[in-house]
This record gives C-alpha cells, structure tokens and sequence, in this order.
C-alpha cells in the first residue's frame, strides 16, 4: 500500500472554457434558416460502430456495444440502432464508471419526445424509414424527417464531467407548428443487492438526477455515497418520478413558423463528490447559456485532431487513424479519486481495464497522443508518476524510483482491489517523454520529468540487478501479495508484461531469487535470467535520458547514460544472441548462456528497435521476421515464432500479434534499412487483422494464423500503435 501523495490535479478543461463560454456570442434559440441536410455521409462518419443498447445493467466481461466519451468524462454513450424504433430518441447509456467498473444507468435515459398541440398526436420518429444515425468525430448526432419536421439531436462533451445534447427542431412544411416537448426514462436496474439499490431517482428544478448510495464491493461495484447523474435543461421545465421511470415537460410549447427552428440544449453530468458537483455546476450553466460557443469550439478542436492524425496518411488508412483517435479520447479519464492527472485507461470496454492506469501502457498511448494531443500526452506520462514510490514511502522505501505497475481510483487504503504494487513495468518512459517533446519542443517538462526518470531507471540497477554486473532482470517486490515461490514468479511475469509467455513458464524453469542491498536487507526478487527486451529497454532509456540531458545542460549525466548504454549494449551483442538460431533470447542468470530451448519470442526484435544489434545480427534477425514459418504469418509478428513448439495462436502472449511488439519490430527492420519488409509487414497487419480497417473495434490482439480478433475491445495500445504504424515511413503515401 502506497501513502496518500500530495494531490495535483489538472484540468485540462477548466477556466480556459468558461472564459471562452463568458465572451462568446450567445447562441440563438431560434433562428429562420432551413437546415441543409446533406445526403453524403461525412468522410469520417462512422469509423466504429457505436450503436447499440444493452440487456442489463452490468455489462458482460467484455461487452459488445461500443461506446463514446471525451475530454476525460467517467460517463459514456451510444447510438440506437437503425429499426430499434423504441429507442429513437435517445441515447444509449450512459454507461457509467462505478469508480472502477462500467455499469449501465439506462437503456436511454433522456429520450425527448414531440406532441402535436394541434392533432393532440405525438410526433412518431418510427415514422422516419431512413434515420440518420451516425457518429462523427467528437459527437453523436441521430436525425429525423417525419411530419413536416427534422430533428437533429447531437451529444458531445463540454467537460470532464458533462455532456451537451442540443435538439434542433426545424418545420419543413408550409403551415406554423405549435409543439409540446418532454422527455422520459427509465433506470436499468442491478440484478444483486447491495447494487441494486444503489441508484435513486429523484427530480430537480431543471430535469432530474439519480443519486448512487455507497456501495463497496470491491471486486464488482465502489460508490462512495456522493456520486450524481443529473440532466439539466436550459429552459423551464417541470419533472414527475414514479418509481424507477420519471417524464420530464417544456413549461412552454414551442411555436415555429413555416421554414423556422428552434434549438433547445440541456446536460448530462456524472460527478463523484459533492465538490465535484458544486464545481462543476459553473461548467453546466456556462454551457446552456451559450451551447453555440462549445459546439464551435469543439468543432474547431476535433477538426485539428483530425487533421492530425489523417496528414500524410494514405488514403487507405486515414479512416482507421480516426478510429484509433476516438478509441484514445474515449478511454481518457481525469482526475478523479487517487488518479491526479488526466491518464488513458486500457480500455472501457472491458471491466478490469476501465478505472486505472497502467505503466507501460501509459508511456506507449502517451507517445502516439503527443501527434495530436500534446497536453494530453504529458499527462499521460505523468498519471503514473504521480505515484512514483519515494525515499520517504512509509510501506517501501527500498523501492524509491519505482513506477507501479498500475493504479486506479482507489488504492488499498481506500477498498480498492486493483491497485498494484508488486511488480513494476518495462520502462519505456523515458522513450515517451522523448517523444512527446519531438513534438512539442517543452523543456519544462523535460525539466520536470528528468529527475523522476533518473529515479526510475536507477531503481532497475538498484533492484533488479541480482549479481550486480550491471544487467537487469525482471523481478516482484517486497509485497504481502509475493508471498510464495509462485506468487513471486507471477509477480514478475506480470513485470515484463508478456504476462504467459513461454519463457516465464515454471516448468521450462522460470523462477525468482531474493535481492538483498548491501547491508544485507531484502529489496526485491529477480528472475534467474537476464532478459533481453528489458535490457534493450534500458539501453534506449539511456539514450533517450542522455538525449534530455543535453537538451538541459547537464552534460556529464548525457556522457555517463551514454556511457551505460554501451556498455550494457555491448554485452548483449556479446552475450545474448545464439549464433546457433540467429535470435536474441534471455539468457540463464549463472551460465550467461542463451535460453534457446525456450524458443524464439518476439521480444528478440527489440535489440533492433533499441539500436542495440549489430549489422550480421540484425541480418539474421531479418531473416525470422519474413519467414512465414516463424514471424511473417498471416497477420505478422507473433509473440511467439510459429515454429516454436510452444507456439499458440490465440493463448495471450503465446502466440496472439499485439500491436505494440508488432509495431516495435517494424520499426526495428526501419531503423537496419530494411523499409520493404516494414512496409510489407505493416500492410500484411492492417489489412489482415479483421476489422481493423473497417468499422470493428481496435482489438488487445489477434490471431496471427487467421487474423480472428482476440480478447479486449477498444484497446488503448494497439490505437496507439496504429497511429505510430501508420505515420511511419513503411505505412505513408
């Protein structure tokens, strides 16, 4: 358990928005143009398939609707689908993050409804045979044609905690229309108890809310008792409940003339505490003051991200870039219980990976959303080392430096079961603040970083160095959770990130031995081999942090990381390629011997992203990556060689293609001038691996044998890797 840190919390969108909300124009209720309807589907129109609503109000482990969110939001939305009449209307959800798991508020919670004052009909959108209903870039919009009128409702974020829907109600017809407006919805409630009653509906002044009672279960559904979901409209409006369904109405109809509209906004917020909500409530009122002043500054904000992750692309993949663009701003959160900075979770899309940040994750999203989002890739960087074990650490100061493995909402001390500390991550961080800089030229945050990534590449040496010859292993830490042999060994799979991989296996002889520092007192555990992808790592982590040095002054740091590079460089050329198979492998910790009889991962291609090989190695490890028989399958990169007798296609990290190492590896044949066989490679990835070049979900991975997709939906890294794929040399016009 780590001790409460000092709290920073970073708003990303704050005072910036409610100035601009304050001096823009305000937006007029009602106007006399007619709304053109263009009949071509904007470019980047649904690049996901969002629609869809669900059965219950838990999602299944991985669920099948795929949702969005923005600017950090806890809440999220989807479309109804095409000829689902019943939920015309409406959006689908929210679906809601119980501190750390996603759960369903509604069906469609804010369904908005039109009466004919002088038909006394209500106005049926089930009338429209050909709705719109679409997603776009930072929005959703459903639009409808029936009886002389269009609706076009549109759901986009105003901040990290609200969500704006406008409704434009246009007559298209020859005659006046005089109009009631109401909205109705419905709880989906939890099947168990305590969650089942956890939500409460109740009305407000201006819409409706639903409180959440506290709930701590820890392994399903947190609440902390002050959590609301509240709708709040811009005009008068008066609310009944009755039971678990409540009807909101206009106070007033609204008149349109023939070929006028009429725009009518309310919000959708989701806050933790009551000071979230007191907060935020500045937010909600600046936002249906003036709805026309965000919208355009979405739109403005959208269209750049667009444009930067579409610029150079070719033709073929830009709508895939999009999609990897939404899938990150949806699985953006910010601050909110012991995260303190905006961070991008693995996915919201699967329960375990929707409420925390994980390390090496973070640093991987972080360098691709430097392209298009820099503020936003800083904080990514930093979310994780918010939490950054120090000197002072009351439960383990003998791992000042460390970086956990992963946080979420609440640590230990406050009910979480998620929050993890008994192993650390590949370090990969000073690679991505490197990247985030090319970007953005920010010295202060060079300045800022340098000093905690020091600490953190120290920790490997000091901590993960069983024999001390300056090579590091994967290892566990001190923990009440390593607590066995096996536990230990676990611990220190989960370190590397290749959770399953053979070459962790028990019985191939994995296994960890106790780290002590010099007055004998325990500090750790290591792996009894020396692992290759780690100390490629940290190779590149030297560089890179010489790289800052220089950049800050500090020249004789940039010569003594120089000097580490080439050391530990030097040894895995030496020490860590079998000339027997022509691959890089782990080696045993006592013998220095290869650990060939484990078989060929794809970790062996990091020496060639890392810069470490030389010319006749990376030669021969060319020569695996376009073999179809070992990595140049179906969809290539194989975690493991399709050779290997422990090669499996859709077991983890014993065979599935993960974007990220697929990536790495590409980037490797790039940088030893093999750009024909990165280019093959990364055209044989997209296009082979389903959906990914269509509307399906960027999935955690895929079957390198048929392309099949495997495990988590919407996963962050492979989005991230996409992006990094598609802007390199091997994937450009």
């Amino acid at each position: 358990m780590s001790p409460r840190r000092p709290r920073r919390r970073i708003a990303i969108t704050g005072m910036a928005l409610l100035s601009l909300l304050a001096t823009a124009p305000a937006a007029l209720a009602t106007d006399h143009h007619r709304t053109h309807d263009h009949t071509a589907r904007p470019a980047y129109a649904d690049v996901l398939d969002l629609h869809g609503a669900p059965a219950t109000a838990e999602p299944p482990e991985t669920f099948k609707v795929n949702v969005f969110a923005d600017r950090g939001a806890w809440h999220a939305y989807a479309l109804p689908r095409p000829g689902d009449t019943e939920r015309y209307g409406g959006f689908t959800g929210p679906l809601y993050i119980a501190q750390e798991y996603p759960w369903w508020l509604s069906k469609e919670f804010t369904s908005i409804h039109l009466h004919d004052r002088e038909s006394g009909q209500p106005v049926s959108l089930a009338g429209d045979d050909h709705p719109r209903l679409e997603s776009l870039p930072g929005r959703l919009r459903q639009r409808y044609r029936v009886d002389d009128l269009t609706l076009t409702l549109d759901l986009r974020y105003a901040s990290n905690r609200t969500a704006l829907v406008t409704a434009r109600i246009e007559n298209t017809g020859s005659r006046p229309r005089v109009l009631d407006v109401d909205w109705t919805g419905a709880l989906l409630r939890p099947a168990k108890e305590p969650m089942r009653s956890a939500p409460q509906l109740l009305a407000t002044s201006r819409g409706v809310a639903v409180d959440f009672a506290k709930v701590r279960e820890t392994w399903d559904y947190l609440t902390g008792g002050e959590e609301r979901f509240a709708v709040r409209h811009a005009e008068p409006t008066r609310t009944t409940v009755q039971g678990d369904r409540y009807a909101t109405r206009l106070r007033e109809p609204i008149s349109l003339a023939a070929g006028e509209s009429r725009q009518l906004a309310w919000t959708e917020t989701y806050t933790f505490t009551a000071a979230e909500r007191r907060h935020e409530a500045r937010h909600v009122a600046a936002a249906l003051r003036r709805p026309g002043a965000v919208v355009a500054s979405d739109d403005r904000r959208w269209e750049r991200m667009v444009g930067d992750v579409t610029r150079g692309k070719r033709p073929a993949y830009r709508r895939t870039a999009v999609k990897a663009l939404e899938t990150l701003v949806t699985n953006w959160r910010s601050p909110a219980g012991e995260l303190e900075s905006d961070g991008i979770t693995p996915s919201i899309s699967y329960k375990w990976f929707t409420g925390g940040f994980w390390a090496w994750d973070s640093w991987k999203e972080a360098a691709a959303v430097a392209g298009f989002d820099p503020t936003l890739a800083e904080s990514t960087i930093r979310s994780v080392f918010d939490h950054q074990i120090t000197r002072g650490d009351a439960e383990r100061p003998q791992d000042a430096g460390m970086v956990p493995d992963v946080i979420f909402y609440n640590d230990p001390s406050t009910g979480g079961g998620n929050w993890n500390e008994r192993n650390s991550k590949p370090p990969l961080a000073a690679w991505a603040t490197w990247e985030v800089y090319r970007h953005t030229g920010d010295r202060e945050f060079l300045r800022e970083m340098y000093p905690k990534l020091v600490a953190y590449h120290d920790w490997w040496y000091r901590n993960r160095d069983h024999d001390h010859d300056g090579i590091c292993e994967y290892g566990a830490t001190v923990d009440p959770a390593n607590d066995s042999p096996e536990a230990r060994r676990l611990a220190a799979a989960w370190e590397s990130g290749m959770d399953n991989a053979p070459r962790f296996d028990s019985d191939l002889g994995a296994h960890t031995v106790p780290n002590r520092d010099a007055q004998g007192q325990l500090v750790g555990y290591s792996l009894a081999q020396e692992s290759v992808d780690l100390n490629s790592y940290l190779v590149a982590d030297s560089r890179y942090l010489a790289d800052i040095a220089r950049v800050l002054g500090r020249s004789h740091d940039a010569v003594r990381h120089e000097q580490q590079a080439e050391r530990v460089a030097t040894f895995i050329r030496t020490h860590m390629f079998d000339t027997n198979d022509g691959w890089f492998h782990d080696i045993s910790l006592r013998s220095k011997q290869p650990l060939a009889e484990r078989g060929m991962g794809i970790e062996g291609s990091i020496p060639l992203w890392a810069g470490v090989a030389d010319r006749e190695q990376a030669r021969q490890v060319r020569a695996h990556l376009v073999d179809p028989r070992d990595f140049a399958t179906h969809v290539p990169m194989p975690t493991v060689a399709a050779s290997s007798r422990y090669f499996s296609p859709t077991e983890y990290w014993r065979g599935p293609v993960w974007l990220d190492q697929a990536t790495f590896a590409i980037h490797g044949l790039e940088r030893y001038g093999y750009h024909r066989d990165a280019r093959v490679a990364t055209q044989a990835l997209l296009e082979n691996a389903t959906g990914l070049l269509g509307q399906d979900p960027i999935m955690e991975n895929y079957d390198p044998l048929t392309g099949a997709r495997l495990n988590s939906t919407n996963f962050s890294w492979s989005a991230a890797m996409v992006l990094l794929l598609t802007e390199s040399r091997s994937a450009s016009r």
